[in-house]
């Protein structure tokens, strides 16, 4: 990848590499992984795909190599997660002036569920959505409109509200080898030479 490269290709304003747009370091993004985004500019990914992330709960969003986000996809943090402790549901601590609460108690808000971590080769569909705590693996596809609350094992194909898993890609065996090959890690001109075989499934190609 070209440094600093924003856009995969000229004249596509709509698409760009994540990885050279994210700034917030509560953020990290791999190589290659792209959001694609027709209503809004896609290089204001974090302020507008990004929700309730905020610096007090130290949580993080991690993606992988060579994913694919569509339009309009979210990822929605702790502080959206009104806590379930309490007898209500409403964030007093939040507003803890109002209240004369102590300022030290404000996460106390929300529950706190932990990171988000998309896989390597992950494709997230138009508007989904993915949920605090969220693990998703490798090679996995979310389907449009898809609400995930539960982690998702590698190359399941999963959709819904909420989201459950509709199938694998591939047999067990193949994802087993493709969970080994870990193609993505492959320096950029071996990956360039498999292509064919990547985009045809002659796993058996990449094997040898």
């Amino acid at each position: 990848m070209e440094p600093e490269k924003v856009y995969p290709r000229a004249g596509d304003p709509d698409t760009v590499y994540l990885k050279h747009v994210v700034t917030d370091p509560g953020i990290t993004v791999g190589d290659f992984t792209i959001y694609n985004d027709f209503v809004r500019d896609p290089r204001y990914f974090e302020k507008n795909n990004v929700l309730y992330h905020y610096p007090v709960n130290q949580d993080k969003l991690v993606i992988g190599k060579f994913c694919s986000i569509a339009c309009g996809a979210k990822f929605l943090f702790n502080s959206a997660n009104h806590t379930q402790q309490s007898l209500s549901s409403y964030p007093f601590p939040i507003f803890y002036d109002e209240w004369m609460l102590n300022i030290q108690n404000v996460t106390s808000a929300w529950d706190n569920k932990g990171d988000i971590r998309i896989g390597n080769d992950v494709w997230i569909g138009y508007e989904a959505v993915i949920m605090a705590g969220v693990s998703i693996g490798d090679g996995a596809i979310i389907g449009a409109r898809a609400v995930v609350t539960r982690d998702v094992p590698p190359y399941t194909i999963t959709g819904g509200v909420p989201a459950k898993a509709i199938r694998k890609r591939f047999s067990d065996d193949v994802i087993s080898e493709l969970l080994k090959l870990q193609w993505w890690n492959w320096p950029e001109e071996k990956i360039r030479q498999h292509i064919p075989d990547i985009q045809s499934g002659r796993i058996d190609c990449l094997l040898s």
